[in-house]
């Protein structure tokens, strides 16, 4: 773990420049906007530890897959939102010395990132080889209230002497990603060149051919006003302008850039660098403190709708913040093309791309915090890949229209090259069936389960009834050669989660075709004639449901994991020795596979689905005996505990969990963060509090609530849209609000009460777990 990162409930703070630590602290100051980002990268050059990132939201590589025994059905690449253009950089030479904090002496470092205001600041005093003193001040924005554009400012102030400064201040096309799997180049140039007083870089992605155009306006500002470059720079995908000048003791040389990056996914590739030009254009009237006005501005909008207020526990409360600030840096909900990949625009690792993360953890906390529209359109992006998904399964044997969505995937094709999770994850679908359920069920809207859902439902119903076999041994269903959610097991027999979750399918899919029937009369025909289900499918789908096996422990009373599970060695995690933590990094794989250790929920995310299919006996029974087992080496694993003990009042038990989701990233808890951010957990971060402590849901049409404090803190405050109403719900230690600041009446259930809270009204209920 890491805990420099100081506690603030607005501010990510380092106080220090940590060297070693760097490629940390640039994954946790990431910026974005929704359409681009980046790693805290320096803007000066700098050859210490650094791993370079700044990417572009839907433009990818795909690089070709590498492994060691080729087997039929693997995909042939591997989908990378790659690389891209370097804006901020800067080289910079102080009386003929390099500016370069791997080079010189650092008196003093702050690294800080605004999350009230979405900026990302720098401050450090270096003292030169020769003694000379100059103190840097950076802030830098990727803006909200126009994504297509980021701006920075970089100041210089001599402290003990005159200095000389020469500075390049560049656009660099010429980027590689550390990932490569083949040490390929991902990008080819177009053009590059000057625009007036601005550069401009237009590149091709290799293979996929998206084009890419920036366009980057720098200037600089001496004691008497504007200095204008000396010459300027050009090589292969990079351009330059050098300035020079002189900056007298206690006087400060301000550097201004200012970019507009395009690209062929959102404008006609032959107007890119007009489109550059004009976004650029439209910045100009205004100076760099209207520009971070505006950037306030649009970030005070995100806070008013998301905001989680926590009283009394400052690590907590910077947390969750931190948590909500960057899966709005992720992803904003306007493009139906876009998706939230797991490290967001904050490193390099897992491509950048969707996995079914999206589904389980991510769609709860866009239903509750922004219009049903960006929901909708998480749930769009898999319906527009359904034929991809069709295709997939029939690469793997399936057929009738089956599909399988991939485990990894940016344009529905799966790109993820280990067997073991490409043909045997397929859980995964059960995750994107779920997220038309609980959409429908949040939002009250079943036009899209008629319109889109069904048709995602039936082709994924039909892949389970030709995924299962008929034992005659157990005269049962059973399901062979799968991963559950717990990676640490392969190929197993009868995956509890996996058939439980197959299974539901096949009822709600069922269930759908029925109340479709009632709901839509006058179309049902035609519904029924576009999905081709026939009576004699539906019956083959009730037989499935009726006799699919599942392993069970009639001494525990517990379903076990899978087939066998019971002949593992049972030790606890408590009981391990602390050094060989994480097993994941210390041990080997075959060790791994061997013990009976669970890196995320596996049949607890069952329960954590389907909770209304058990009762609280059989859930404790079930996490006394699953947890204790648990190392949560998956970023995903704390939340879905965290809310099932809070569910069992085990109020101490969530809020460790809470501590170990919510600061994952902060503090560094599985040694990873270094590779960029787990972005699709901190939305599990969001439900620890809300569907945890607060114990949120949605019980027949009605907003359910079962707060309960942690001992820790004194209250907290959060705000959910429910059906077209606004609510604020504040929990104290003697009960709790309900605020209806909307025109919408809206129905409430709590453990013992049921009322509908009528349009800009309050109700008190003396009552808190």
């Amino acid at each position: 773990m890491k805990t420099y990162i100081k506690h603030d409930p607005w501010q990510i703070i380092e106080d220090e420049f940590r060297p070693d630590h760097n490629e940390f602290s640039e994954s946790i100051f990431s910026i974005g906007n929704g359409r681009m980002g980046q790693r805290a990268n320096f803007e000066e050059q700098f050859s210490g530890r650094t791993l370079q990132g700044s990417y572009l939201a839907g433009i990818y590589y795909p690089d070709k897959t590498r492994v060691g025994w080729w087997k039929n059905g693997y995909p042939e690449y591997f989908a990378k939102v790659i690389n891209s253009f370097n804006w901020i950089g800067l080289t910079i030479m102080i009386n003929g010395q390099p500016l370069d904090l791997a080079k010189v002496k650092v008196k003093s470092f702050e690294r800080r990132l605004d999350m009230q205001r979405g900026v990302l600041q720098r401050s450090f005093v270096a003292v030169m080889p020769n003694g000379t003193e100059v103190k840097v001040e950076a802030s830098r924005m990727y803006h909200l209230f126009a994504s297509e554009t980021a701006s920075l400012q970089y100041t210089i102030q001599a402290l003990t002497a005159d200095v000389t400064i020469e500075l390049i201040s560049f656009l660099d096309a010429e980027v590689v990603n550390r990932d490569s799997n083949y040490d390929e180049k991902f990008w080819e140039p177009l053009a590059q060149g000057e625009r007036g007083d601005n550069l401009f870089v237009c590149s091709r992605t290799k293979k996929t051919g998206f084009e890419v155009c920036a366009e980057l306006q720098t200037r600089v500002t001496g004691a008497d006003g504007m200095i204008s470059a000396a010459d300027s720079i050009s090589e292969n995908g990079c351009v330059g302008q050098r300035y020079r000048t002189t900056v007298a003791r206690s006087q400060t040389l301000c550097i201004e850039k200012r970019v507009a990056i395009v690209t062929s996914e959102n404008h006609a590739a032959a107007d890119l660098q007009a489109v550059a030009t004009a976004r650029l254009a439209e910045l100009a009237p205004l100076q760099f403190d209207q520009l971070k006005e505006k950037q306030a501005k649009a970030w005070q909008a995100i806070w008013a709708e998301s905001d989680i207020e926590i009283f009394g526990d400052v690590a907590a409360q910077q947390a969750i913040r931190y948590n909500i600030f960057q899966l709005n840096q992720t992803y904003t909900g306007e493009d139906a093309r876009l998706n939230i990949g797991p490290k967001g625009f904050t490193g390099e690792k897992y491509g950048g791309v969707t996995y079914w993360d999206t589904e389980a953890y991510c769609i709860p906390f866009y239903l509750a915090t922004q219009s049903p529209e960006i929901a909708r359109n998480l749930l769009l992006y898999r319906h527009q890949q359904l034929g991809k998904a069709i295709e997939n399964a029939e690469k793997l044997g399936f057929s009738n229209g089956a599909a399988l969505f991939p485990m990894v995937t940016i344009n529905g094709e799966e790109c993820h090259n280990e067997w073991e999770i490409t043909f045997e994850e397929i859980h995964r679908n059960g995750a994107i069936a779920f997220a038309i359920y609980n959409y429908a069920r949040y939002t009250g809207d079943t036009d899209y389960t008629w319109s889109h859902g069904l048709d995602v439902l039936v082709a994924i119903s039909r892949f389970w009834t030709q995924r299962v076999n008929w034992s005659t041994d157990k005269q049962q269903y059973v399901m062979l050669g799968v991963t559950g959610p717990n990676e640490y097991e392969n190929n197993v027999n009868n995956n509890w989660y996996t058939n439980r979750i197959a299974s539901w399918c096949l009822e709600y899919t069922l269930n759908c075709l029925k109340d479709a029937e009632h709901a839509q009369p006058g179309s049902f025909n035609a519904l029924f004639d576009r999905l081709g289900v026939s009576g004699e499918e539906r019956n083959s789908w009730q037989h499935i449901i009726d006799n699919l096996y599942y392993p069970y422990d009639e001494k525990r009373q517990i379903f076990l994991q899978q087939d066998g599970f019971l002949d593992k060695e049972l030790i606890a995690v408590e009981d391990l020795d602390p050094s060989q933590r994480p097993i994941n990094q210390k041990w080997s794989w075959d060790r791994i596979l061997r013990s009976c250790y669970i890196k995320q929920a596996d049949v607890l995310q069952g329960f954590y689905f389907l909770e209304e299919c058990f009762d609280d006996d059989t859930l404790r029974r079930h996490f006394e005996f699953y947890e204790p087992l648990t190392v949560h080496e998956s970023s995903l694993s704390p939340c879905v505990h965290a809310i099932l003990a809070a569910k069992l009042g085990k109020t101490d038990k969530a809020y460790e969990f809470y501590l170990r989701t919510s600061r994952l990233d902060l503090d560094d808890y599985n040694n990873d963060t270094e590779d960029g951010l787990h972005i699709t957990s901190m939305a599990g971060t969001w439900m620890t509090i809300v569907e945890g402590f607060a114990g949120m849901r949605v019980k027949e049409g009605k907003l359910y609530l079962n707060p309960m404090l942690p001992a820790e803190w004194q209250g907290y405050k959060f705000r959910v849209l429910f059906r077209g109403a606004i609510l604020l719900i504040e929990v104290h230690g003697d009960g709790y609000t309900v605020d209806n600041i909307s025109d919408t009446a809206v129905d409430i259930q709590t453990t013992t009460d049921a009322f509908t809270l009528a349009a800009q009204s309050r109700k008190e209920v003396s009552q808190v777990g």
